[in-house]
């Protein structure tokens, strides 16, 4: 600030120099908000695929989502690598579940170090304050799918049309556990928007009367009106969904390596280290027959 002759004051321009201007340049840019959801958003998508590959039930699958997006709410990507936590998320939803698998097996199907895995266990067991118990909404679609069959009074024909609306729902609630809605809302309603979704094709029931009679059984505190409220944000969740492009990761991926400290030099570096410890293995093996 600066005084002028008459008493008035300004605030005249800051003056630059060269090495402020490279200074600035080289500053680490962090990622946006946006741009972080980005990140996550492909980092469950192949979260998905790891358990699909592995053939883990789709109850492992929800578990290990929700532990991810719960642990994303208390940090950055920027801080923890999501490739590092979603591989973690995935061995810590095996143990929850009883379904084990060690850390070794997990790292070698996937081709990572299971070392990282139990380096970032614990991480994860305190971003999540120990409460590990998932409700997904699977189950809760096997149980209104049986419900259905004493609703419509269900023939022979009628079982293999309510067996294909079942797993038609099951697809859907696997997109619904891509968008927030697991962390809004309940099980049960996730499970009633699957459903509705796959009746709107399958066409089995009225589905407002199933409703309807759902709510008179269960002495709900909602009305008709509400459940339809929330079952049509669930829907609009899946609707606003979006996957990043290509181009958008690449430049996203860039940014975040600047952040952890990574260049491209040095995963050039990681990759011929890689690269020669490969080539070696290979040779040794060749040497061995």
């Amino acid at each position: 600030m600066e005084v002028d002759v008459d008493g008035s004051l300004s605030y005249p321009e800051p003056q630059t120099t060269a090495n402020d201007s490279a200074e600035k340049h080289s500053r680490i840019k962090p990622l946006s908000i946006e741009e972080e959801q980005c990140i996550k958003v492909f980092y469950e998508n192949k979260l998905q695929e790891v358990c699909k590959n592995f053939h883990f039930p789709h109850k492992i699958q929800a578990t290990a989502l929700i532990f991810f997006k719960r642990f994303y709410l208390q940090w950055s990507v920027m801080e923890h690598q999501p490739k590092n936590i979603m591989l973690t998320c995935i061995y810590a939803a095996c143990k929850i579940e009883e379904n084990h698998v060690s850390a070794e097996e997990l790292g070698k199907g996937i081709s990572q170090d299971h070392q990282m895995i139990l380096n970032n266990e614990m991480i994860v067991y305190q971003s999540l304050e120990f409460d590990l118990i998932v409700y997904a909404p699977y189950r809760s679609v096997v149980g209104f799918t049986d419900y259905m069959k004493e609703f419509c009074n269900a023939g022979e024909d009628e079982l293999q049309t309510l067996k294909a609306l079942q797993n038609t729902a099951t697809l859907e609630i696997d997109k619904m556990m891509l968008t927030d809605g697991p962390l809004l809302f309940p099980p049960g309603q996730m499970a009633l928007a699957g459903l509705r979704t796959s009746n709107a094709l399958h066409n089995v029931v009225d589905f407002d009367s199933f409703l309807s009679r759902i709510l008179s059984h269960q002495n709900s505190m909602h009305t008709m009106a509400e459940l339809q409220e929330s079952l049509d944000a669930i829907d609009s969740w899946v609707r606003k969904y979006r996957s990043p492009s290509e181009k958008e990761l690449k430049h996203i991926n860039r940014k975040l390596k600047s952040c952890w400290g990574l260049s491209s030099h040095d995963e050039g570096k990681k990759r011929e280290k890689k690269s020669k410890h490969k080539s070696k293995k290979s040779s040794n093996e060749a040497q061995n027959t």
